[in-house]
């Protein structure tokens, strides 16, 4: 059944941007996303409720001028600051968040786009779509993209479809 889409749809958008950031910069030798324009083909039309980036922020503050890009594409973001623990090893995960954030905005919602590869959120996806009655998209480069993810949702756009034009060099 081919999912709907009308401009009067309410749509949530939720990026988990350390996935995306990694996946393109080893799939497209150190590229960056265009997250202004994944958000836009997300969107196609519908009525934004909400788009959230989930950041991660370090020491050196070098991603403020990231920040501010997101900012000014209509991108709300939600911060974290990297953790570093004693024996070196980096932790940096917004999953639990995102999945929360979902949740609580799902009832406001009739689609929810996750914007991620990350087969973790295949748990979500099915209480969205069973519990809140959201239709589910993803978007993300289906050649990092979870199986059992693209399985689980309403809707699956493949950025490596075409690259060039959610990458900027």
């Amino acid at each position: 059944m081919p999912v709907i889409k009308h401009k009067n749809q309410r749509v949530g958008i939720f990026i988990d941007t350390q996935n995306l950031y990694h996946c393109a910069k080893n799939l497209y030798n150190g590229a960056k996303v265009n997250f202004g324009q994944v958000v836009k083909d997300a969107l196609a039309g519908r009525s934004l409720i909400r788009a959230v980036a989930y950041v991660i922020t370090t020491e050196s503050g070098d991603e403020k001028a990231f920040f501010e890009a997101l900012a000014k594409s209509g991108i709300e973001t939600k911060t974290k600051n990297l953790q570093i623990f004693a024996g070196g090893s980096k932790k940096a995960d917004w999953d639990v968040g995102l999945a929360v954030d979902a949740i609580k905005l799902a009832p406001k919602l009739d689609t929810v786009i996750l914007i991620s590869g990350d087969g973790d959120f295949v748990p979500l996806v099915e209480y969205l779509k069973t519990n809140q009655g959201c239709q589910v998209e993803l978007l993300s480069f289906g050649k990092s993209t979870s199986a059992k993810l693209i399985e689980a949702v309403d809707d699956f756009i493949d950025l490596d479809v075409n690259a060039r034009k959610y990458l900027m060099r």
